[in-house]
């Protein structure tokens, strides 16, 4: 199973539209996947309790993470940075059991030109440091706004091909790494 890490918390965002077009890829492809959006994390989650108190929701999607093959992230850039929701929602998985050999993928989108670049960099450092195999071919979308919408989803063939080109070889990196049948 592939998991599928929609990064931020905000309703309605682009990266969850993103993350529910990545998981019809991956079942073009005969993998399981799940979208795990951080929209769906009740408002407990952002207290200092949830670090000892963990919230149900919370539970629910670290079990998924144990449980997964691989993860792909899709990541805004928010302030040249990830969203600090999806910091927190790393920080608050148990160590090392949930990245340690996990391999890891990433997709930033921006409205910007550098497409993300800097929040996954960010990603890429942190998982690194949790020994989690960094995937090397990332996608990076920027004007993201321009090429995806509510309506027709993604729009831009260019990025379509790209976005399954990325899910093609993350399925072979996971095989070869002994994580997906």
């Amino acid at each position: 199973m592939i998991t599928i890490i929609a990064g931020t918390n905000r309703r309605g965002s682009v990266s969850s539209l993103f993350a529910d077009q990545i998981s019809s890829i991956y079942n073009q492809l005969d993998v399981d996947s799940k979208v795990l959006d951080l929209s769906d994390l009740p408002p407990e989650t952002f207290s200092p309790d949830a670090y000892s108190e963990k919230p149900p929701k919370v539970l629910e999607f670290t079990e998924q993470i144990l449980n997964s093959s691989g993860l792909v992230i899709v990541v805004p850039e928010y302030n040249g940075s990830m969203p600090g929701a999806l910091k927190l929602f790393i920080d608050l998985l148990p160590y090392p059991e949930s990245f340690e050999g996990r391999p890891v993928c990433y997709i930033g989108i921006a409205s910007g030109q550098f497409a993300g670049l800097r929040p996954v960099e960010h990603l890429q450092q942190v998982f690194g440091y949790r020994n989690a195999f960094n995937f090397p071919r990332r996608v990076f979308i920027p004007a993201v706004h321009e090429v995806a919408d509510s309506e027709n989803g993604i729009t831009d063939q260019n990025i379509k091909n790209r976005l399954s080109g990325q899910a093609d070889q993350f399925v072979k990196f996971c095989r070869s790494l002994g994580k997906l049948s």
